[in-house]
């Protein structure tokens, strides 16, 4: 492994920590995620920091950002582009939205209609977008983060599961303790932290960590025990939805990435424990709000070896 990487990863950590106090298990999580080439989901109440998460992601990565915020009439050109007529040319040429940055914040999707929400889907999953019959390449990386609001708030629609299937990962940030909170009100040290984040990361040292990610070894124990997650959820009758044989490749690749973050080689079973909250509890129970007792149940009923 290389150690100069490694160690501009605990950099980068502390960086976001200082602008996301309280909040090290979710900047993990994230930063995971961008490692493993997920996408990331936000769920949580106005005001607890996703925007600043996000932002605070792009900009010590120092990738082209751009903030999309979704809106009940927002239309799918509005996010991928459209042809426009150009007179000196005399034919139609194609405007490319916002969409074609490397990292992508949509915010409060989930108050954007489906036929906007669904824009994003062919982006996501194939790094590309389709429009007027031609097919457009998207920059690489290419990261969605996505916030969105709880579902009984006014004016959400919830996501269909196709569009939660594509975030690698779902986290939510919740209130900050006591003594986070009191740091944020003090807030003139804080904001002046915010501002001066400069890029810790630049995007080829992010590919060249984003291939050790698959690197990282997996025993034919550890892979026994994933499936045997996977087929828990699929027949325990504990849950609506079970997992996809996607979804146990994405909690391997984001298992790895915990592994890789952590300094480690390999990835051993603490590892997909400490990311299967955040990449299952979005796919068997999309109602949210039960990650951890997911976690709590399959920790409880799965052995790690049998």
């Amino acid at each position: 492994m290389d150690k100069s990487l490694l160690e501009k990863l605990d950099l980068f950590q502390n960086q976001a920590n200082q602008v996301l106090l309280g909040k090290q298990a979710e900047v993990r999580l994230a930063l995971c995620c961008l490692l493993a080439k997920g996408h990331l989901l936000i769920e949580d109440v106005p005001g607890v920091g996703k925007t600043t998460l996000a932002t605070t992601l792009a900009k010590l990565l120092g990738a082209e950002f751009q903030r999309i915020q979704f809106t009940s009439d927002m239309m799918p050109s509005d996010i991928l582009g459209c042809s426009v007529w150009r007179t000196d040319l005399q034919a139609f040429v194609f405007s490319p939205g916002p969409v074609f940055r490397s990292m992508v914040l949509a915010d409060e999707i989930n108050r954007a209609t489906p036929k906007a929400q669904s824009a994003l889907l062919e982006a996501m999953e194939e790094k590309q977008i389709t429009v007027d019959g031609q097919t457009y390449r998207l920059p690489e990386p290419f990261f969605v983060i996505a916030t969105q609001n709880p579902l009984n708030h006014s004016g959400t629609q919830a996501l269909p599961e196709s569009q939660l299937d594509r975030f690698m990962m779902r986290i939510e940030l919740g209130y900050p303790d006591s003594v986070a909170e009191r740091l944020l009100l003090k807030g003139d040290k804080h904001s002046d932290i915010f501002r001066s984040l400069v890029p810790v990361l630049g995007i080829e040292e992010l590919k060249q960590l984003q291939a050790m990610v698959f690197r990282v070894y997996v025993s034919d124990a550890l892979i026994d025990y994933v499936m045997n997650i996977i087929n828990f959820t699929r027949y325990s009758g504990e849950y609506r939805l079970g997992l996809s044989p996607r979804a146990g490749v994405v909690l391997l690749t984001a298992a790895r990435a915990w592994a890789l973050v952590a300094g480690r080689d390999s990835v051993v079973p603490e590892d997909v424990q400490a990311v299967l909250g955040a990449v299952v509890g979005h796919r068997i129970c999309a109602a949210g709000g039960c990650s951890q007792q997911i976690v709590e149940s399959i920790c409880q009923q799965v052995k790690i070896y049998a």
